[in-house]
């Protein structure tokens, strides 16, 4: 399976935004991705005060020229994420929706986790003001595989992942507008720490770049195989880089180093915590 990551610098300008997003599935697919997808925030990624003036209802316009590029591409793709409207004034979800060649909605996930933190002096965050959490494990399958979604700051909770990987995961989503502060340290660690415990692929389209309000983030889109390698990587800028996934691959490392089977969930239940 060939797919394509995209790694944009999203800004307050949705119509802008949503140009090179389609330029760039243009580009990926020109280059022969079968599965494209786009980072979080994709469509608008800008201060707080503007959210109510560019969230959408899904399917909405934006999703509608998602659908069609993926028609028009014959491709599968993964709308990165963008502001759903909800039912509470004010407050809003942070979607990321899977398309079909078709230009069907095969998935939507709303981003589970999220991001508030106050890294004193560096990044300070206080996504829950308006975003509202997500309560659904999602899987979808794309061409006989079995894929998972998350969104950036999941990355940090390896449980979601282990479950996705239960219910049988071969690649899973992670798009993302990580923290130059945190991802300099911890995007490559965390990618490939959930790649090797799952022993899955790990797709992570990203955010490069300044926005407002006065935030940088990290880039660095790319795909880490089941043993952890990374087999794709962004350069510093705006643009796409195109990879193969190779199943046969991970049914062989998964045969090799069986830690999956070797689970034993029946007895972490019972075991004690002994503190000395």
């Amino acid at each position: 399976m060939r797919i394509g990551l995209i790694q944009m610098n999203s800004r307050s300008d949705k119509a802008q935004n949503l140009a090179v997003a389609e330029r760039l599935i243009a580009e990926a697919a020109a280059q022969g991705a079968e599965v494209i997808a786009l980072p979080e925030y994709v469509n608008f990624l800008g201060p707080r005060e503007l959210h109510e003036a560019n969230a959408e209802p899904i399917p909405g316009p934006t999703t509608e020229r998602f659908a069609t590029a993926a028609q028009r591409y014959g491709i599968y793709l993964l709308g990165g994420s963008i502001l759903e409207r909800s039912d509470i004034p004010g407050k809003y979800f942070n979607t990321s929706v899977l398309f079909a060649p078709t230009g069907e909605i095969l998935a939507t996930y709303r981003k589970i986790h999220l991001f508030d933190v106050d890294l004193t002096g560096n990044v300070t965050s206080n996504e829950s003001a308006t975003i509202l959490p997500g309560d659904r494990i999602v899987t979808a399958e794309i061409a006989g595989h079995t894929v998972g979604l998350t969104i950036c700051y999941d990355l940090r909770f390896p449980e979601l992942y282990r479950l996705l990987a239960l219910a049988g995961a071969e690649l899973v989503f992670v798009p993302a507008a990580f923290t130059l502060y945190t991802g300099k340290d911890h995007w490559h660690a965390l990618l490939r720490a959930r790649a090797i415990e799952n022993q899955y692929y790990v797709a992570a389209p990203a955010q490069i770049g300044p926005h407002d309000p006065g935030q940088q983030c990290y880039g660095h889109a790319l795909v880490a195989d089941p043993w952890g390698t990374v087999i794709a990587e962004a350069v510093n800028r705006v643009g796409v880089v195109v990879t193969t996934i190779d199943f046969a691959y991970l049914r062989e490392v998964r045969a090799q180093l069986p830690s999956l089977a070797n689970r034993r969930p029946e007895v972490y239940g019972s075991l004690a915590l002994v503190r000395s």
